[in-house]
């Protein structure tokens, strides 16, 4: 399984979101720090779900953190979110 597929496997289970993207971004870092050349290092999620609502920005990347896990999340170098109810 790649890691996109693992990303929105995991956001759909722990949010039931209503809209998510998950944009692998990767190629567009090649040779970057950061770059381990899997092509899967850097990533772009949007997602909207009802949980999201009345949560801080922090709050909101803690809530999907935790939901990747860590193993998941220190495999990734970057991870850009846009988190909305």
């Amino acid at each position: 399984m790649s890691r996109s597929e693992e990303i929105r496997e995991k956001l759909e289970a722990a949010f039931q979101p209503r809209m998510l993207q998950v944009v692998n971004e990767s190629s567009r870092h090649q040779g970057h720090a950061g770059d381990d050349g899997s092509g899967e290092s850097h990533f772009r999620v949007v997602i909207a779900a009802e949980a999201f609502a009345g949560q801080t920005r922090v709050a909101r990347h803690r809530m999907v953190h935790k939901a990747l896990g860590s193993e998941l999340t220190s495999a990734i170098h970057a991870l850009s979110l846009e988190i909305t109810e």
